[in-house]
């Protein structure tokens, strides 16, 4: 299959036929951006991306949504990432999943609610300076790792109870009580797992959480 080079912009179909694409760009460069709201949205190119020690000599920032923070073992592979020399940070809003390769090459993520996911790839100068200056805004807009993981850490250790006790329907002031919180810190602690999970009510913070496999 042909690879991709400075030709001109492409879609491909599906992480395959896109890391079959697009893999030696990934060896090569030495400015990698990634924008993405789990940690599955690139895993096939992830290889390359994050390899370990082969970090030295370049640079790798990853923007993601609370919510990989509530994947199993996706925290921990996050700070290792980190303790690698990879940037990282969480960003509160939505976020166009996106790779930039040394400012030359944008790649942004379809749909994949109809079959395998489609991805864009652009090498024209003013798109993937269009792009890139939107993953700048969203990157000055988030939160370090480091700072967001201390201030998440006890909505993270909540999260399965609070789940199961938003399955089971009862009332808050008998969730809040069984969960040993007063009923004002019970509802925080609900609003900020949906803002994690990107959920805007709580019957898809559940949808969302039985995504992850959190419940």
């Amino acid at each position: 299959m042909e690879t991709i080079g400075d030709t001109g912009d492409v879609v491909v179909r599906g992480e395959e036929e896109l890391f079959i694409r697009t893999a030696h760009l990934f060896g090569v460069a030495r400015d990698i951006a990634c924008a993405a709201n789990t940690m599955n949205t690139w895993a096939a190119s992830r290889a390359k991306e994050v390899d370990p020690g082969d970090l030295d000599g370049r640079r790798v920032r990853k923007l993601y949504r609370p919510g990989v923070l509530l994947e199993a073992g996706r925290a921990e592979r996050l700070r290792e990432l980190a303790r690698l020399g990879a940037h990282i940070r969480i960003a509160p809003d939505e976020i166009n999943e996106t790779i930039i390769l040394d400012g030359r090459m944008a790649i942004l993520a379809g749909d994949s609610s109809h079959g395998p996911r489609s991805f864009s790839v652009f090498t024209r100068g003013e798109v993937v300076a269009g792009v890139a200056s939107l993953f700048e805004a969203a990157w000055r807009r988030a939160t370090p790792l480091s700072v967001f993981d201390a201030r998440f850490a006890e909505v993270r250790a909540l999260a399965p109870r609070i789940l199961d006790v938003l399955a089971s329907g009862c009332k808050d002031e008998t969730a809040a009580r069984t969960l040993g919180l007063g009923l004002r810190t019970y509802r925080r602690r609900v609003a900020e797992l949906m803002e994690a999970l990107g959920a805007t009510s709580r019957f898809q913070a559940g949808a969302r959480a039985r995504e992850l496999g959190l419940i």
